[in-house]
C-alpha cells in the first residue's frame, strides 16, 4: 500500500490535520491576544492549584511582612496550567514590576545584562521555558540569583580582571515543562519549587463560566461542563475551546451556549467527547492499526504520521498516558483496552483476550 494511502487510512476522512490543533496546550497568537482579559487579576480569582497558590500566599505575606524579596521560584508541569498568569500574580501581589523573558531569546550573557541591570528592588523576573538556556548564560545567572550581582571579565590574558557589578534585590520565576532537562546547580538555586498538575473538570467549569462572563457570552452549567470536560485539564485549552464554540453559537445559536451547542460546535472542529482530536485519534490508530496494539517505538509511530516525535511525546502522548490510552513498556507504546474502545476497535490481544 502506498504510504499515502496507508496514512489516510489511519487518520481516516475526518481527520485531516489542520494547521493548527485546538487542544494543543502551547500558547498561539490568539491566546496571547486574549490572554490579558482572561487571566485572573488576584489570588482570589485564581480557580485550581490550590495548595500551590496557599504557598504562594504565605510565602509573600512572609517576605513582605520582613521587608525582603521572595526567594527564587520555579514552576513546572505541563504547559497551559497557569505558570505565567502565577508569576504575574505574585508580582502583582508583591507590588513590583514584572519582566518576562525566555530561555531561547537568552542567547548570550549580554541578552541578560540590560534586564537585570534594569530591575528594581523586589521585581520580578519571569524566564519561560527556562530549561532551554545556554550553559553560558546559566553560570552568568548564578551570582545574580545567590548574590544579586554578575560578573565581568576585563581584558584578556594576562590583563584579564573580574569586576563585579552590583544589583537591586529581585525575585526570579522559573518555568519550564521539562523539569527534568535543568541541571543540579541551576535547580537548587530555588528556594521554592511547586509542581501544577491537570485541573478538575470542575475548576475548568468555573473558569470556562468566568471567561464567557469576561467576553459577554451568555452560558448555562451543562454548557460550561461540556467543554471543561473535553478541555484535556488545561485552561489554556478551555478558553480556546469557549472562543470557537462562542463563534459557533453566534452564527447558528443566537449567541447562547448550552450542551447541544458546544457539542456541535466541538464535533464540528473534531474534538470528541473526551478531548482527543484528530492527531489523537491518527496517533491511536497507528498503534492499533499499522502496529497491531504495540508494543511500537515513537520513531515509527512518528515516521508512520509524518510527524515530528519530539512533538508527539510532548503534546499528544502525556494526555493519553495519564488517561489511560496508551501505556510505555520496554518495548514501546501500546494501546490499551480504552483506546479500543474509544476507536471502536477489537483487541485481540493474548493477554487481554477479545474483549468487544
Amino acid at each position: 500500500m502506498h504510504e499515502d494511502t496507508a496514512r489516510k487510512r489511519l487518520i481516516g476522512p475526518d481527520d485531516a490535520q489542520g494547521p493548527e490543533r485546538l487542544v494543543d496546550p502551547a500558547d498561539s497568537l490568539e491566546d496571547e491576544v486574549y490572554g490579558a482579559s482572561l487571566r485572573p487579576r488576584s489570588f482570589a480569582d485564581y480557580v485550581g492549584q490550590e495548595r500551590v497558590v496557599e504557598n504562594l500566599r504565605i510565602a509573600i505575606a512572609a517576605a513582605s511582612k520582613r521587608g525582603e524579596p521572595l526567594d527564587h521560584i520555579l514552576f513546572f508541569g505541563p504547559p497551559g496550567l497557569g505558570k505565567t498568569t502565577l508569576a504575574g500574580l505574585i508580582a502583582r501581589e508583591m507590588g513590583a514590576n514584572f519582566r518576562p523573558t525566555s530561555g531561547p531569546t537568552l542567547e548570550k550573557p549580554k541578552d541578560l545584562v540590560g534586564i537585570l541591570t534594569s530591575l528594581e528592588d523586589g521585581d520580578v523576573l519571569f524566564i519561560d521555558e527556562i530549561h532551554r538556556l545556554g550553559r553560558v548564560v546559566e553560570e552568568f545567572l548564578y551570582p545574580a540569583m545567590e548574590d544579586y550581582q554578575i560578573d565581568f571579565v576585563v581584558d584578556r590574558g594576562a590583563y584579564a580582571k573580574t569586576l563585579k557589578l552590583p544589583l537591586k534585590r529581585f525575585t526570579l520565576v522559573g518555568a519550564t515543562t521539562r523539569a527534568g532537562m535543568l541541571t543540579a546547580p541551576l535547580r537548587e538555586r530555588f528556594g521554592i519549587v511547586h509542581h501544577l498538575d491537570y485541573y478538575a473538570v470542575e475548576e475548568l467549569e468555573r473558569i470556562v463560566t468566568r471567561s464567557a462572563c469576561v467576553l459577554n457570552v451568555p452560558i448555562d452549567a451543562d454548557g460550561a461542563h461540556t467543554i471543561a470536560a473535553r478541555s484535556r485539564g488545561t485552561p489554556r485549552i478551555a478558553n480556546r475551546l469557549l472562543r470557537r464554540v462562542r463563534d459557533f453559537a453566534e452564527v447558528r445559536a443566537e449567541g447562547r451556549i448550552d450542551a447541544s451547542v458546544a457539542d456541535e460546535a466541538l464535533r464540528r472542529e473534531g474534538v470528541d467527547d473526551r478531548g482527543l482530536d484528530r492527531l489523537d485519534r491518527a496517533f491511536l490508530r497507528t498503534i492499533v492499526e499499522q502496529y497491531g496494539g504495540g508494543p511500537v517505538g515513537m520513531g515509527a509511530i512518528a515516521a508512520t504520521l509524518t510527524e515530528d516525535a519530539e512533538t508527539l511525546e510532548d503534546v499528544v502522548e502525556p494526555y493519553l498516558l495519564k488517561h489511560g490510552f496508551v501505556v510505555r513498556t520496554a518495548s514501546g507504546r501500546k494501546a490499551t483496552p480504552v483506546a479500543y474502545r474509544h476507536l471502536g476497535a477489537h483487541s485481540d490481544a493474548p493477554e487481554q483476550g477479545r474483549l468487544w
